[in-house]
């Protein structure tokens, strides 16, 4: 099984297997995401529900203080520094892998000082400084592919090649955060979709995956719960597990190496149990006796 490109990032290295994606569990700071069924609204919510998701076999944790939700306002830098550098610290300290949700330069420094190994800029580089963020740090940057300003909804005129497009700015962005000194080896690359999309045209993109692995930059899959799988199913964020797994699952295949979601737990499992029918595990011990494998008893 060939490895995909290494990814380094402060105090490690690491080399993500195909078929083997890095999971990222997803803990939100802020007030109103759309997905969250439940508010963490307290420091100690927060640091439980993150460490529960690494319990449950999360590689890393990515911690927001902002929603992208375009109904509400931007939040200063100051309040999204409130929001997420204690829960960066506090999982720092447990020896947690962190990055960061944001697109503010500000936001993103204070969070690498505070132990966040990866800067995750929704905003496709809009702001430069953020890949400066990164050079003098050695964090991780994720690149992602938006034509939209952050909280701003907006669906651009692909003319019919929205993947011709999505390569085109990956690639132009990853030579600006070059050209401010990040390494490449810092750098991963995200499709962005739902972000500046349709439906149809992040389905398009999550079907070029493979093109996209010519960008030579591991990839990053956030599809938790998103609108495109509302709109394939009908059913609101809360009710997307199975179109999440589904949609997760097809992106590994075609060589995703990082998942971002909210059901950790869910994701792992169908992980394992893609691996052994795709022949990369086998089938590991289990106790034969245990009843509870094979029915449910009263």
């Amino acid at each position: 099984m060939s490895a995909l490109p290494v990814l380094e990032l402060p105090g490690r290295t690491l080399t993500i297997e195909r078929g083997r994606p890095l999971v990222m569990g997803i803990v939100n700071a802020n007030p109103d995401s759309f997905s969250d069924s439940v508010r963490l609204d307290t420091l100690e919510r927060q640091v439980e529900h993150a460490l529960a998701l690494v319990a449950q076999g999360a590689d890393l944790i990515d911690v927001g203080g902002e929603s992208g939700v375009t109904y509400t306002g931007v939040t200063t830098a100051d309040a999204e520094i409130e929001r997420v550098v204690p829960l960066v610290e506090r999982l720092s300290a447990e020896g947690v892998l962190v990055s960061v949700d944001t697109w503010k330069p500000a936001v993103a420094r204070a969070a690498v000082g505070a132990g966040a190994a990866i800067v995750n800029d929704v905003s496709g580089l809009a702001g430069p400084a953020l890949a400066d963020v990164a050079a003098a740090s050695g964090a991780g940057l994720v690149v992602m592919h938006t034509r939209a300003q952050p909280k701003q909804e907006h669906f651009h005129d692909y003319r019919g090649a929205v993947v011709e497009d999505v390569e085109q700015f990956l690639r132009e962005r990853m030579a600006l955060a070059l050209e401010r000194g990040v390494r490449a080896e810092q750098l991963i690359v995200d499709p962005g979709p739902d972000f500046a999309k349709t439906p149809q045209e992040s389905a398009a993109v999550l079907q070029a995956l493979p093109r996209l692995q010519g960008l030579g930059r591991p990839i990053l899959l956030p599809v938790s719960r998103k609108y495109l799988i509302g709109a394939i199913t009908g059913r609101p964020p809360a009710e997307r597990l199975a179109g999440t797994l589904a949609a997760l699952l097809h992106g590994v295949a075609a060589g995703a190496a990082l998942v971002r979601v909210h059901d950790v737990a869910q994701a792992v499992d169908a992980l394992a149990v893609w691996r052994v029918l795709e022949g990369l595990d086998e089938v590991p011990e289990f106790d034969a006796g245990d009843d509870t494998l094979k029915w449910i008893r009263a």
